[in-house]
């Protein structure tokens, strides 16, 4: 059998690092905001090429905490693609805000640029985009419209982690970048962990006060905060797997240009292209029977996961929030997609021997 994803094969290589680093962090007697966060903070900032990083409790709450700290008037309008795992939304909602859904491009499955423009009213402050399993967002054309229209852009990297637009990372484009460390992310914790990159100094202050209690100096609260900072322990863990993220990323590349290769041509596959450096979180086909075609895989003992399965607009929790909202092409990508195996402990000859699907 062929898993899916396997957390002890993916992390047994980082073992030996994991209990040195989990061994120092133990005896410091430091575990809340110490050394290794800001190592870590340091170290990521550079890799994204951003000038800080302030590292919080989870994905979500990066994405709700960058909002949070621009200090919108409540309903004020954030673009989201319509496709979207459902936390993009959560933190614009979590915020008193109005997300405004707007349809991706079929081949990219990134929200769409040339469809961004027309959903923008005076009530709009915000660009949301997500760099979906891996790929980029066309960022040039995004940027060059939130210029024009004087808006904020916030990037929701957590699933592109070393991913390239025309030679420049994931994260390094927009006022704001949002990341998640989840265990299945390219560089992914032992657990919940998150992190926030930008290159300006007053919205990192912000979002180091938020995470805090909103507390500069302790005891003594600002503003009204949370408490969401990024374990002791997972910096650590971060900062070794950190060391190993480009060779993790090109194995995964390596692994999707079999599946480009070696897939029959009535799946759709994703789609490669010269201005993009795509890190494979996700290695996605569609398929216009993808539930026969899961079970017929599973049948040839090869898992697969569905990324997602509902799109936001249907999902109960938004009901009376976007569920009028027209999703036509989102709902064909949730309806069609399908994830095949691509994690960092798959071998290049297991991808290549995947029965049924050739």
């Amino acid at each position: 059998m062929i898993e899916y994803e396997n957390l002890h094969n993916l992390n047994k290589p980082f073992f030996k690092e994991y209990e040195e680093a989990f061994k120092e962090v133990m005896q410091s007697g430091w575990y809340i905001l110490g050394k290794k966060v800001t190592e870590f903070e340091q170290q990521f900032a550079a890799y994204c090429q951003s000038k800080y990083c302030v590292g919080v409790a989870n994905g979500l709450d990066a994405l709700t905490l960058s909002l949070k700290a621009l200090d919108l008037p409540k309903n004020t309008e954030v673009i989201v693609p319509s496709n979207t795992y459902i936390a993009t939304i959560l933190s614009i909602v979590q915020n008193g805000l109005q997300p405004v859904l707007v349809e991706p491009d079929i081949e990219s499955y990134n929200i769409d640029p040339a469809k961004i423009e027309q959903a923008i009213t005076p009530n709009t402050k915000v660009i949301m985009v997500v760099h979906l399993y891996g790929k980029v967002c066309e960022m040039d054309k995004i940027m060059t419209i939130a210029d024009k229209h004087g808006l904020k852009v916030i990037e929701d990297c957590a699933q592109s982690h070393g991913a390239k637009y025309k030679n420049k990372l994931s994260g390094s484009f927009g006022h704001y970048a949002a990341h998640s460390f989840y265990p299945t992310k390219n560089l992914g914790a032992m657990g919940d962990a998150g992190a926030i990159t930008t290159s300006d100094a007053e919205l990192m202050e912000r979002v180091k006060v938020l995470r805090n209690y909103g507390s500069k100096v302790k005891y003594y609260n600002e503003v009204v905060g949370y408490n969401s900072r990024l374990d002791e322990l997972q910096a650590a863990l971060l900062l070794v797997k950190l060391k190993y993220l480009d060779k993790i990323n090109e194995h995964k590349r390596k692994l999707a240009a079999i599946y480009q290769k070696e897939l029959k041509s009535d799946f759709i596959k994703p789609q490669v292209t010269q201005d993009n450096y795509d890190v494979y979180h996700i290695y996605n086909i569609r398929h216009p029977k993808r539930d026969a075609l899961k079970d017929h895989l599973l049948k040839n003992e090869i898992k697969t996961e569905i990324h997602y399965p509902v799109s936001p607009v249907k999902q109960l929790a938004m009901k009376n929030i976007i569920d009028k909202q027209i999703t036509l092409i989102s709902e064909e990508i949730h309806n069609t997609t399908l994830s095949l195996p691509i994690s960092f402990y798959h071998t290049e000859s297991e991808i290549q021997s995947n029965r049924g699907l050739k």
